[in-house]
């Protein structure tokens, strides 16, 4: 079985990602594998009764390509229980985006996994874009790239984890340290 990085730890990863065959095509739905499936935001669109109709929520996930429009699964959120966003090649990053608007316009909760070209120095930024899982490239080592989540001591911009900036964070500690000392007994 393959595995993920989950959460900060590496997980088996019981999903089977389904991907369109290379003229484009879509698997129908009696092709599909049982269990838990990773399906093409196409598929699920032109499918989504007949899928839910036929698995749960906990069975179900959509994957966005990087020209996706993330808005147009907003209201399926209850019926999903992954949304994974995929990273074609090391250099596309409009995944990065489409991780954010999830979060933080949209509201997502649920499981938010990057796929595809996934590498060990992408790890710290997709996590601050509001990604909590990662299918690495198979050729990489998860070890390795667990260590990526504690190079970086400061960010200097505001992200979904800390959407405050560096300056308006020092300013309040400093603020707070002013009020501390003006409470002090002479």
């Amino acid at each position: 079985m393959a595995s993920i990085i989950k959460n900060r730890a590496i997980v088996n990863d019981d999903w089977t990602l389904v991907r369109p065959a290379e003229d484009g095509a879509l698997p129908a739905l009696s092709e599909l594998p049982a269990g838990k499936v990773l399906l093409p935001l196409a598929l699920w669109q032109a499918e989504r009764d007949a899928l839910s109709a036929s698995r749960s929520a906990a069975e179900l996930g959509v994957w966005l390509a990087p020209d996706s429009e993330p808005a147009e699964i907003v209201g399926d959120f209850d019926k999903l229980a992954v949304i994974a966003v995929d990273f074609p090649v090391f250099r596309d990053g409009r995944g990065y985006s489409i991780g954010r608007l999830l979060r933080e316009r949209y509201g997502y909760k649920g499981e938010l996994r990057a796929i595809g070209d996934v590498l060990r120095d992408q790890l710290t930024f997709m996590f601050r874009c509001g990604f909590d899982a990662y299918a690495l490239r198979a050729d990489k080592d998860f070890e390795d790239a667990l260590k990526a989540f504690d190079e970086f001591s400061v960010q200097y911009q505001g992200a979904v984890d800390n959407p405050s900036p560096l300056f308006r964070r020092r300013a309040a500690s400093q603020a707070a340290a002013q009020t501390a000392a003006s409470k002090v007994p002479a």
